[in-house]
C-alpha cells in the first residue's frame, strides 16, 4: 500500500510555512492584522534660525535616528541654500551652505515620525573606558569625597549613578555638593562624576513630544552604560527611564547644531500628534525601507484591484470543496458557485440573487423553445450565449428606465458560465425532471451565497492580500479534504431507520 507519510508531511510544511510567513510579515513588516488599525505618529518640525554675517556660512544639524521611532517622512525647506543629508549609520546630519548669507536666516527641518516601542537601546559591545575627568583645584577635594563615599555604597554602574543622583537632588544638600553645583549644571557634574571612576556615560539631546506645543528647546539627559544596555538618566528631573513620548534626538556623543560663518544660532522644535492608517504606515516604511519590490503594493493601483480580486478564489474555493466533499451538497457546475459569489460581491447579495434567479428563468424557457429545433450542441451553446448576453442588456436597461441603479450591476455575471448553466439545467430537466434542477440550482445558490459571505468579509479581505502565506495554509485543507472518502453529512440520513426508536 502507498504509503501517505510524504502527503501529510507535504501538508504539515504548506500549513507551517504559510502560518510562518503570516506571522512574520506581521512583526517584522508591522502589518496589521486587524483591518482599519489605526498607529499615532508625530510631525516634528524643527526651525534653525542664525545671523549672517554676509559671508560663506554652513549650518550641520544632527537628523534623528533614534531605535524607538521610524522615520517615515523627512524634508527639508532651505531656499537658496544647498542640501545634503549624511546617512551615516552613527550621525545623521543634514549639511545646510550657501556663498553669502546676510541678517537673520531661518532653515526648517520636517519629520513624521511613528513610535516603534523600542525603548531600550542595546550595546552589544561594551563601551570603551572613559578618559578621567580633571578637576579644577578648587573642585578636586570636594568631588573625590563625594565619589568616593558614593563608590563604596555602590555594588554597580546603576547603582552608583543613582546614589550620585539622589545627592545632586537632595534638598539638604553638603558644602561639598553645594560648592560643584555652583560652578557646573547637574547634568555635567553627573557626568563628570561618573567619567571619574571610568563608567561609560555620555550625554545625549532628547525632546518630549506633546501634540500642539511650539518653540520647545531639546533637554539634556545622560546615558550610562550598565549590564548591555544603556540606562538614561533624567539629573535635572530627578528620573531615571524615559518615557514613551521622549525621542532621543542625539545621542552619539556630537553636537546637535553647527553653524559656521554666522552668530546667534538657536533651533526650535514644534510638534503635532496624528493619527494614521497602520497598514498605510506599513507600505510607506516597506517603501522607504525598498522592501516592495516583490509585494503587490508595488503594482498600479489598477493591477491590484485586480488582484484583490483574484486573491480572494481560493476562498471561495475553500468553502465549495468543504461544502461538496465533507457536507455533500450538489451544485450545478464544479466551481460556477464562487464565479457567481465573485459577482455578488459587485452586485450586493439580494440584487445578484434576483439578477441570478431572472436570467436563469427567462434563459430556460428559450433553451426549451431551442430543444425543439435539434441543433448541434455548438449552435446551441452559441445560441444561448447570445440570448443571455441579450436578456442582461434587456434587464439592464429596464433597470435604468425605472430608476434602479442595483440593477446595472447585473452586467457583471460571467455570460459564458450562465450560458453553460442554462444548457446543464435544461438538459437535467429533460433527464431527471425539474426536482434535480432545482435541487442542483438551490445547491448551487446556497453554496455561492456562503462563498460570498466568506469572500465579502472584511477581515478576510484583509488577510488574504496582505498575507499571502494564507493561501499556503487554504492549499493544505484543500489537499486534507482531498483525501477524505467517508459519508458527507447530507448522506447520515440513510441510517436514520437503523437507529430505530429509543
Amino acid at each position: 500500500m502507498h504509503s501517505r507519510q510524504p502527503f501529510y508531511i507535504f501538508v504539515a510544511l504548506l500549513f507551517i510555512v504559510g502560518i510562518a510567513a503570516s506571522v512574520y510579515r506581521g512583526i517584522e513588516h508591522k502589518v496589521p492584522f486587524v483591518p482599519g488599525e489605526q498607529v499615532q505618529s508625530w510631525s516634528v518640525d524643527a526651525k534653525v534660525s542664525f545671523s549672517g554675517r554676509g559671508k560663506p556660512a554652513e549650518v550641520s544639524f544632527s537628523l534623528p535616528q533614534d531605535p524607538a521611532f521610524d522615520v517615515l517622512v523627512e524634508n527639508a525647506s532651505s531656499p537658496g541654500y544647498g542640501l545634503n543629508i549624511t546617512d551615516s549609520t552613527e550621525n545623521r546630519r543634514a549639511v545646510w551652505s550657501i556663498r553669502e548669507a546676510t541678517g537673520p536666516q531661518a532653515l526648517y527641518y520636517r519629520v513624521t515620525l511613528v513610535p516603534t516601542g523600542k525603548l531600550d537601546i542595546i550595546e552589544e559591545q561594551e563601551p570603551a573606558t572613559p578618559d578621567e575627568y580633571i578637576w579644577p583645584a578648587t573642585e578636586k577635594l570636594a568631588a573625590e569625597q563625594i565619589i568616593e563615599d558614593v563608590w563604596g555604597r555602590s555594588a554597580t554602574n546603576l547603582s552608583f549613578a543613582q546614589q550620585l543622583m539622589g545627592l545632586i537632588n537632595d534638598d539638604n544638600q553638603s558644602q561639598n555638593m553645594s560648592l560643584l553645583l555652583a560652578t557646573n549644571s547637574s547634568t555635567k557634574l553627573f557626568l563628570h562624576m561618573l567619567h571619574s571612576k571610568g563608567v561609560p556615560a555620555k550625554q545625549v539631546s532628547g525632546l518630549v513630544l506633546e501634540d500642539q506645543r511650539r518653540r520647545q528647546q531639546l533637554s539634556d539627559y545622560v546615558q550610562v552604560y550598565n549590564e548591555g544596555q544603556w540606562e538614561l538618566f533624567d539629573v535635572n528631573g530627578n528620573k531615571q527611564g524615559r518615557g514613551q513620548n521622549l525621542i532621543l534626538w542625539e545621542f552619539g556623543g556630537n553636537s546637535v547644531l553647527d553653524v559656521t560663518g554666522a552668530s546667534n544660532s538657536q533651533v526650535n522644535f514644534s510638534m503635532l500628534q496624528e493619527t494614521r492608517s497602520a497598514l498605510a504606515t506599513s507600505i510607506d516604511m516597506l517603501s522607504n525601507d525598498g522592501a516592495l519590490d516583490f509585494s503587490l503594493y508595488q503594482l498600479p493601483l489598477e493591477e491590484q484591484s485586480t488582484f484583490k480580486g483574484i486573491l480572494l478564489i481560493p476562498i471561495g474555493v475553500l468553502v465549495v470543496v468543504f461544502l461538496r466533499v465533507i457536507v455533500g451538497i450538489k451544485t450545478s457546475g464544479t466551481f460556477m458557485p464562487v464565479l457567481i459569489a465573485l459577482a455578488f460581491i459587485q452586485t450586493t447579495l439580494l440584487t445578484g440573487l434576483i439578477g441570478f434567479l431572472l436570467i436563469v428563468a427567462f434563459g430556460l424557457m428559450i433553451r426549451s423553445y431551442l430543444s425543439t429545433l435539434n441543433l448541434l450542441l455548438i449552435s446551441r451553446i452559441s445560441a444561448v450565449i447570445i440570448v443571455v448576453i441579450f436578456i442582461i442588456g434587456l434587464f439592464t436597461l429596464i433597470s435604468y428606465k425605472l430608476g434602479l441603479s442595483e440593477g446595472l450591476t447585473i452586467t457583471f455575471f460571467p455570460m459564458i458560465i450562465l450560458a453553460w448553466t442554462i444548457e446543464r439545467m435544461s438538459i437535467l430537466w429533460e433527464e431527471e425532471g425539474p426536482k434535480k434542477v432545482f435541487t442542483s440550482g438551490g445547491g448551487s445558490l446556497f453554496v455561492a451565497t456562503l462563498a460570498y459571505l466568506a469572500m465579502d468579509n472584511i477581515w478576510i479581505q484583509h488577510w488574504v492580500y496582505n498575507f499571502l502565506g494564507i493561501h499556503l495554509v487554504i492549499l493544505a485543507l484543500v489537499l486534507v479534504m482531498g483525501q477524505y472518502t467517508g459519508y458527507r453529512l447530507t448522506e447520515l440520513k440513510r441510517f436514520k431507520p437503523l437507529a430505530g426508536d429509543k
